[in-house]
């Protein structure tokens, strides 16, 4: 978008001033608005030409001043035309902090997903588990490995991540990526948390995922039935190890615990109940929801 942009040179004179020689500023103007900066260099006010903005008189010291002046202006100006051409919003406070190398660090989108992550791993064994932990990890791999494929870029600024960002990234992880439907909506929705970070954070002003839509598809989960249980439980195995890991799958199928509730389960979950059975009283470890499941198999 079109900026109306000037700078100007000016004396400024200070509310107790009698006489003497008075500081010169450069006052730059977008659409209207100021940003004034002293240049560091001052006049006799009898000696300054307010129409160039520049001090009368071919001595050398004049000389030395207006070309001093001179290059304030051309680096002004450069500060004006990198904006420009990084596709960062123009602003007269925007023109002033480049100029004096005081620009605001602006948050890239690798950069929150890894001090996300960062803080995760912290976290892991209390607020979250080393499997979530992992998925974000993997997540953040994907995000690094479509930069790559489709901007050839390690990184990019949040405001670029917008509803074509979102499309390409989901049409990457089911073509290159070779990830079903249930896998790609679930990678989406990890990269969902971090925008929605960005959001809160006022570093983002809109929802990238707005007018995206994709479900997870519901999967048929077939079930074993008594005689398929029997032959499992009766087959021979080769080894003490594959007897072990199908005691185990048959103790999941009989109580209905995942793998990860019977991998942290301790003699001290099996409790007496009220009708005199022993029972395994634990919180699930996914929805950490209590459940009580028969122990006397």
């Amino acid at each position: 978008m079109k900026t109306n942009f000037s700078l100007l040179f000016y004396l400024k004179k200070s509310k107790n001033y009698q006489n003497g020689p008075i500081a010169i500023y450069m006052r730059i103007t977008v659409d209207g608005k100021r940003s004034e900066i002293t240049t560091g260099r001052s006049c006799e006010p009898e000696k300054w030409i307010v129409a160039t903005g520049r001090i009368n008189g071919k001595k050398e010291d004049a000389r030395s001043l207006n070309a001093y002046l001179t290059d304030l202006q051309m680096k002004v100006y450069e500060a004006h035309r990198q904006l420009t051409l990084c596709d960062k919003p123009i602003t007269a406070e925007a023109i002033r902090d480049r100029f004096q190398g005081k620009e605001e660090k602006q948050n890239t989108l690798i950069g929150v997903f890894t001090e996300h992550n960062r803080k995760m791993e912290v976290l892991v064994g209390t607020e979250y588990t080393k499997g979530t932990a992992q998925r974000y990890r993997t997540s953040l791999k994907h995000t690094e490995d479509f930069l790559q494929w489709k901007y050839s870029v390690s990184d990019v600024e949040l405001k670029k991540v917008n509803h074509e960002f979102i499309t390409e990234y989901d049409f990457y992880l089911r073509s290159v990526r070779k990830c079903n439907n249930n896998s790609a909506v679930k990678y989406l929705k990890n990269f969902g948390k971090i925008i929605r970070i960005c959001l809160s954070n006022e570093w983002m002003s809109f929802n990238p995922f707005l007018n995206y839509k994709n479900k997870v598809k519901p999967i048929e989960r077939v079930c074993l039935n008594e005689e398929e249980m029997e032959k499992i439980a009766r087959k021979p195995m080769v080894s003490e190890r594959l007897e072990q890991v199908r005691d185990i799958f048959l103790f999941c199928c009989f109580t209905g615990l995942s793998y990860i509730d019977v991998k942290q389960l301790r003699e001290t979950d099996i409790v007496l109940g009220i009708d005199g059975e022993y029972w395994i009283s634990i919180k699930r470890q996914k929805t950490h929801v209590p459940s009580r499941a028969g122990a006397s198999l």
